[in-house]
Formats: C-alpha cells, sequence, structure tokens
C-alpha cells in the first residue's frame, strides 16, 4: 500500500462534513501556536500507531508542518497493518497558502 496525498481543499472539505478525523503530529509546542481547528494532537515523537483513537466511521488523515512527518505517520501506521495511511500534503503551510482558517493558542 502507498500514502494517499490529499489535498488541503479536500481535508476542509470532509472536515466540514464530518467525514474525517484529522491527526496533527507536529509536537505540542508547535500545536500552541497555530492549529487546525478540529485537529487531535499526536505528536510524531511519541507516536504509536497502535495506540490512536477510533476514527468512529471516519477517514484518518495526518497532518503536520510540511507534509513530511504526516507522510511518516501514515506509513508507519500502513506498516503495522492499520488502513490509515492518508496524509495532507503540504501540511499547515500549504493549508493556510490555500487561504484556509487557523486558529491561535491552546485549544480550550
Amino acid at each position: 500500500m502507498t500514502v494517499e496525498n490529499l489535498e488541503p481543499e479536500d481535508v476542509a472539505r470532509r472536515l466540514a462534513e464530518g467525514s474525517v478525523l484529522l491527526v496533527d503530529v507536529r509536537e505540542a509546542n508547535e500545536f500552541a501556536l497555530e492549529r487546525i481547528e478540529g485537529a487531535l494532537l499526536v505528536p510524531l515523537s511519541t507516536f504509536d500507531p497502535q495506540a490512536l483513537p477510533d476514527p468512529e466511521g471516519r477517514k484518518m488523515v495526518f497532518q503536520c508542518r510540511s507534509g513530511a512527518r504526516s507522510t511518516t505517520a501514515a506509513v508507519r501506521c500502513l506498516d503495522a497493518g492499520l488502513a490509515c495511511g492518508s496524509h495532507m500534503r503540504g501540511g499547515i503551510l500549504a493549508w493556510k497558502a490555500a487561504g484556509l482558517p487557523t486558529l491561535a493558542g491552546e485549544p480550550a
């Protein structure tokens, strides 16, 4: 299996529909500075594919700053035999370049 690359606009649409669980694999300090609304933080530094939450029927999509760490997370899942090998191409940088909104500060 190969990693599925999703464009930011597609991820944004799927988030709005509630069909995606977006998993941010950046570190907590990066997430605290800026994040995508609805993203769940699971840092790559402590990433365990077996400990991921149940996506409850949604597609799990990984996201990071530029796309490198999210690709790594997706590959680790595929290597572990899990069917969650999707990531957002270009990360939060591409998300912002597409004019999509981010949130600043710690989640409430």
